[in-house]
């Protein structure tokens, strides 16, 4: 049975360490992917989840606890993964500029390359600017509700919402575009 977001707040209150090891079991490996199809590369992603389960550790007792812990941390993460984005860039990265594409590196081992419609997918979302990619992957991959995502992205469920139909909308023409 998956341990629920206020059972691990509860441990962690208690026993920080075992409350520590059940937020990792739930959450390392879709923190790392969701940070994963920001940032493409492997070393980057694995470095950035570390740096957010570095924040949630510190930071988890200040923790609202009528917030949705889910969306705190996939907030931490998506931070961590444009802080680096932009670290790499000469020019910053902001959610709100919708002339910005998140740089998508040379993803290592994250998309089959023999698979043409994985690269074309993983081609059309780096080509969307950098906040509907980040709610396009969040709605898409992590199936968050829009309430979490706009959390996650300082927005609200509406602009969530239609940054993902937008998103989605630039993903098929895309893809007509590139057949």
């Amino acid at each position: 049975m998956a341990t629920s977001d206020h059972d691990i707040v509860q441990t962690q209150s208690k026993t920080p360490e075992k409350g520590f090891r059940l937020l990792m079991a739930k959450y390392k490996e879709p923190i790392y992917w969701h940070i994963r199809r920001l940032v493409c590369t492997h070393d980057d992603a694995q470095d950035a989840a570390q740096e957010t389960f570095v924040r949630v550790f510190r930071a988890i007792a200040q923790l609202d606890t009528s917030s949705s812990l889910n969306a705190w941390i996939y907030r931490i993460a998506t931070h961590e993964a444009l802080r680096l984005i932009e670290k790499r860039k000469t020019t910053p990265v902001s959610l709100d500029d919708d002339s910005v594409s998140a740089p998508c590196l040379a993803a290592d081992a994250y998309v089959d390359y023999h698979d043409a419609e994985a690269v074309r997918m993983q081609r059309a979302i780096c080509s969307l600017p950098t906040k509907q990619q980040l709610v396009f992957n969040l709605r898409y991959y992590d199936e968050l509700d829009y309430a979490e995502i706009a959390h996650i992205t300082a927005s609200t469920p509406a602009s969530a919402k239609a940054n993902y139909h937008l998103a989605k909308d630039k993903i098929v023409k895309y893809l007509r575009e590139n057949d």
